[in-house]
């Protein structure tokens, strides 16, 4: 008999879709069925000591591969020993999902193993922080999350997960959304960009002091072209002129 598609499969199957190629974690109970899942797409576990580990091996690999890095980890304990990592992550404006298992909504409020309020403790280090309580719709909160945690000003996304919504079956018409993400980047204001191109030209003693969002953005070659030649900043006032002008 075939293996019942369970919401482990439907999370898994989303990042799968998302590209994500290895989850980062600390084994768990709490999060077995996405274990599973993962499993069964050919998602690599990578399994550490400590959930700190786990999250800032994630944060790493956004850092290194410019790819949303995702962790797993299971409540309670599990969650507050991944708060350092995502809080690292979330001032170095690093793209990571942090999984989270959380106990069966039927014993809400009645003492259950590893019972705690998850999404509060991290919100303030989080661009997003949710629960899912309806397995139906677990891919659309995962890939929500991927939006946060990608867009604008990148950073940490969280969503914990009750144990009986990654247990229950996932219907064969629920499938992992398609097309949730865009890949543009938000450009600067042209007045403020023009503003700056002209103080660095003026400046007699110009430093570069470049951030992660040079790399995030793939300006690379930008930068060591300002860096090397300011006449690369007339070009770029030119540019914002003649672009004004055709708006």
């Amino acid at each position: 008999m075939d293996k019942p598609r369970h919401g482990g499969h439907l999370v898994a199957e989303t990042l799968q879709q998302a590209g994500v190629s290895h989850l980062f974690t600390l084994s768990g109970g709490h999060i077995a069925p996405i274990y599973d899942g993962c499993v069964d797409v050919g998602i690599d576990l990578v399994d550490f000591r400590h959930e700190q580990a786990a999250t800032h091996a994630a944060d790493g690999w956004a850092r290194v591969t410019l790819q949303p890095g995702v962790a797993a980890v299971t409540a309670g304990p599990g969650v507050t020993d991944a708060v350092t990592g995502i809080a690292n992550a979330s001032y170095a404006n690093s793209p990571i999902l942090v999984l989270s298992g959380k106990n069966p909504i039927a014993e809400f409020e009645m003492g259950s193993l590893q019972e705690m309020d998850q999404v509060a403790l991290v919100s303030s280090i989080t661009k997003w922080a949710r629960t899912c309580y309806d397995t139906r719709r677990l891919g659309d909160f995962v890939a929500t999350a991927l939006r946060y945690a990608t867009s604008g000003r990148m950073g940490p996304a969280f969503l914990d997960i009750p144990l009986d919504v990654q247990l229950n079956v996932a219907p064969n018409d629920v499938q992992p959304p398609r097309d949730y993400r865009t890949a543009g980047k938000p450009l600067g204001d042209p007045d403020l960009v023009k503003e700056a191109a002209r103080l660095l030209r003026e400046a007699e003693r110009p430093i570069v002091f470049a951030g992660a969002g040079v790399r995030w953005s793939g300006a690379h070659e930008a930068l060591t072209e300002l860096a090397h030649d300011r006449s690369f900043l007339l070009a770029v006032e030119d540019y914002l002129q003649r672009t004004q002008r055709i708006h």
